[in-house]
């Protein structure tokens, strides 16, 4: 049965990798030829015409095929929920209901909504957003303080689910498909925004209240608290509220599973409460004669886990957390053997059938690989241990175990985790999350205070810890079959004492360890333009050097291009330093994660015209040099040529036109970066070097705006390839259908990160390549 899960699992997992779903007619004749294969089998299988390996391995194909076509299934019913292309960007009024927590955000709020009436082709379930807005200091516009559970009717405009694609980066519209949301947009302002009823008779609708006003209590309880966000997610699982800088630190540290409402917690909660059932059970001699302690605390066990489930929002690990107590408890219940590998098997059909799109998710693997290495500790399988070497041997055994799945589902580990876990894990299970539970129950600030405290000298070590050289272990995501090498590898160090060379295991990680990407050849380059919204940001890689041309765009206050796009690409990509960053000219859309870039990755030189006063802080003490035409240096046999703007010109008018434009040339190709320059700046190239201008690629100049692209422009350039870095239905309607145009009739392709995501083009012998990451990886989901 377990090895049928397997195979179950492994089926939804395809599904999750398809380019494209099968139709419904393909989809239920395949159904049909199962079910006959099924009954061939069965039929076989009674006249003892089969053989007990073919009868498994018939089992093993049939299981991965029902898999297969459950998540296919269910994926045609939840992209068939799609808002139609036509109605993007239309205002359009919705009835419904909100779900789960709103999160509030600067300015303004984001909630889930639940549609039960529009007037246009609406999915049911929408993420909207709704916010005032700052004019000359003054705050302006009206934003509807929503709750859950609250009936409103709104004005809305809404567009598909969409996000970047990126190497490395993370799957926004994936996560979007798994929470059910088919449209995202926002609530207009000046438009109708009327509350119709203030509680919505919902189970889940009470629950959610519940959890705002909890919310609401520790926050008034905490007022300017630096901890308050951690206290409110240990106690409703509404993480919104922890500041970046914390989660770095969780991240370095290896205990971010720890500040979630997560298997451990829920566990906790049903140990804890199941051993006081049990305790106080045994004392009593017609309850025990009634029903055995063990089941009447297994029971009890379960049903607080569920509670503290239910209260932290059902979220997708809780449920993960929850199937599996469910099947420990009912195990017990019915006299039945819990046996690990069975559980954690029944827990993985039950969390796929019920959600096949979790195998999408980080959390998925490594939530199911720490349980099973844990239930694979406690088996006897290994030396056992007592008192505090056993705590250690466990931490240690589960740090090395999930070294492979960490690394390669996030490109970096944490060295420290052990001792940052070794006091974490004790002081937030036993010392914080309980004060917080009782704080839930008993409304006295004091027990948040003392928390509060708690947590504060906590993370003065983990901030010490965090900071140590050799905290996070970072690299390149690896192949998979490097991946799956490593795991065998720590599987085989695991075996049982006694078992021959199992420290040969290790041999088989370090090649996962030791990888790194292959880079162009000497003489070659690779370009990369990034999918960051409206903006530009273009990585330039040579045998041995990296260059990044602008830093894209400030998506707000908290968030920018190099954050969210730049630093975890170059991360997924093994670059350890850039050696020149180039800031083409002061627009918020190429400077905007300027900040974060150099924050996140050592940078050797910056290249830029702009004034000191408005460089990220961290570039104070880093070289920076004026971007002048006729500027050149050389890479590994790659030329690099500043084309604009030139000293001796006469100052041009605003800033787009005294954008730094650079060119890249090698025997393989050679490629044009224009930043904003419009057409006078256009006119002073072609006058001062016309014949430089000459390239294979051109990253096209202000997103594709009329206001540049001039047909002389285009036909001195000579591009057989134009990339358009634009943002999705951005509000310039960039590119120009006229300048798209212009370039087609030049002979030019036209590519679009907003349609195609990530741009890549290998300059290499024996011909340049360009490959754009939404067909290269493509998924089903995407332009749904």
């Amino acid at each position: 049965m377990r090895l049928a899960i397997v195979a179950f699992a492994l089926g939804t997992w395809l599904c999750q990798r398809l380019p494209e779903l099968p139709t419904l007619t393909t989809l239920l004749l395949a159904t049909l030829g199962v079910a006959i294969v099924a009954a061939a089998l069965f039929v076989q299988h009674r006249r003892d015409g089969l053989s007990a390996n073919v009868l498994r391995a018939g089992v093993l194909v049939l299981a991965f095929l029902v898999g297969l076509g459950w998540a296919v299934l269910r994926a045609q019913w939840r992209i068939g929920d799609e808002l139609p292309s036509d109605w993007e960007g239309r205002d359009v009024v919705v009835t419904g209901v909100v779900e789960d927590l709103p999160d509030l955000i600067r300015n303004g709020v984001r909630f889930m909504f639940a549609v039960e009436h529009a007037d246009g082709p609406v999915p049911s379930h929408i993420l909207l957003s709704s916010s005032s807005f700052e004019r000359k200091g003054v705050v302006r516009g009206y934003m509807p303080m929503v709750r859950p559970g609250e009936r409103w009717r709104f004005t809305v405009r809404l567009k598909k689910p969409h996000g970047f694609a990126n190497p490395g980066g993370f799957d926004y519209e994936a996560s979007l498909l798994e929470r059910g949301v088919r449209a995202t947009g926002h609530v207009r302002q000046g438009g109708e925004a009327v509350r119709l009823d203030a509680n919505v008779f919902a189970p889940m609708a009470y629950v959610h209240r519940l959890r705002d006003s909890i919310r609401t209590r520790f926050a008034a309880a905490l007022p300017n608290a630096e901890f308050a966000g951690v206290l409110i997610a240990l106690a409703v699982g509404d993480q919104r509220a922890i500041p970046d800088e914390q989660w770095t630190v969780f991240r370095k540290t290896g205990v971010a599973h720890l500040i979630s409402i997560s298997g451990l917690h829920v566990s906790m909660v049903g140990l804890l409460v199941g051993w006081l059932v049990g305790w106080k059970w045994r004392r009593s001699t017609r309850k025990v004669l009634r029903l055995p302690a063990m089941k009447a605390a297994a029971a009890a066990g379960f049903c607080a886990a569920a509670a503290y489930a239910v209260l932290a929002g059902l979220g997708i690990p809780t449920q993960r957390s929850l199937i599996m107590l469910a099947v420990v408890a009912l195990a017990l219940l019915f006299g039945r053997e819990a046996h690990g590998s069975r559980v954690l098997a029944l827990a993985l059909l039950c969390v796929l059938v019920v959600d096949p799109w979790a195998v999408v998710a980080a959390g998925f693997w490594l939530s199911f690989f720490a349980a099973g290495v844990i239930m694979y500790m406690l088996g006897g399988r290994l030396e056992t241990a007592k008192g505090w070497r056993a705590t250690v041997g466990m931490q240690l055994g589960i740090t090395f175990a999930s070294l492979p799945a960490t690394l390669a589902l996030f490109n970096a580990f944490s060295i420290v985790s052990p001792i940052a876990n070794a006091l974490a894990i004790p002081a937030v299970s036993f010392l914080i999350t309980p004060l917080v539970l009782v704080a839930i129950v008993v409304p006295f600030a004091p027990l948040l205070h003392l928390a509060h405290w708690l947590m504060g000298l906590l993370m003065v070590f983990l901030g010490w810890v965090a900071n140590l050289p050799f905290a996070m272990w970072q690299q390149a995501a690896a192949p998979g079959a490097l991946v799956a090498a490593a795991v065998a590898g720590v599987g085989w160090m695991f075996l049982p004492r006694g078992t021959p060379a199992r420290y040969m295991g290790m041999l088989a990680v370090l090649p996962m360890l030791a990888w790194s990407p292959p880079r162009p050849g000497p003489g070659g380059f690779r370009l990369v333009v990034l999918d960051i919204g409206n903006g530009t940001a273009v990585h330039v890689q040579t045998a041995r050097h990296d260059l990044m041309y602008d830093t894209g765009p400030a998506y707000g206050a908290e968030s920018d291009a190099g954050e969210r796009v730049i630093v975890p690409y170059l991360q997924a990509e093994g670059i350890p330093r850039l050696d020149r960053v180039v800031i083409s000219h002061d627009d918020l859309d190429h400077t905007g994660g300027a900040k974060s870039l150099v924050e996140g990755i050592p940078v050797v030189e910056l290249l830029t015209n702009l004034p000191r006063d408005r460089l990220p802080s961290d570039a104070a003490t880093m070289p920076v040099r004026e971007c002048v035409a006729g500027d050149r240096w050389q890479w590994d046999g790659v030329e690099f040529e500043i084309l604009h703007p030139a000293a001796e010109e006469p100052s041009l008018h605003g800033d787009n036109d005294h954008s730094c434009v650079v060119r890249v040339a090698s025997p393989n190709g050679s490629a044009l970066l224009l930043g904003d320059v419009e057409l006078p700046a256009e006119r002073r190239m072609r006058e001062r070097s016309a014949e430089r201008l000459a390239s294979d690629v051109v990253v096209v100049a202000h997103h594709g705006s009329k206001t540049s692209s001039g047909a002389d422009f285009i036909a001195a350039s000579g591009g057989r390839e134009a990339i358009f870095s634009v943002g999705y239905l951005n509000q310039y309607h960039h590119p120009s259908p006229s300048v798209v145009e212009r370039w087609t009739e030049a002979g030019a392709r036209g590519w679009r990160t907003d349609r195609q995501g990530a741009i890549r083009v290998e300059f290499a012998s024996p011909r340049m390549t360009v490959e754009a990451l939404r067909s290269a990886q493509a998924r089903y989901w995407y332009g749904h």
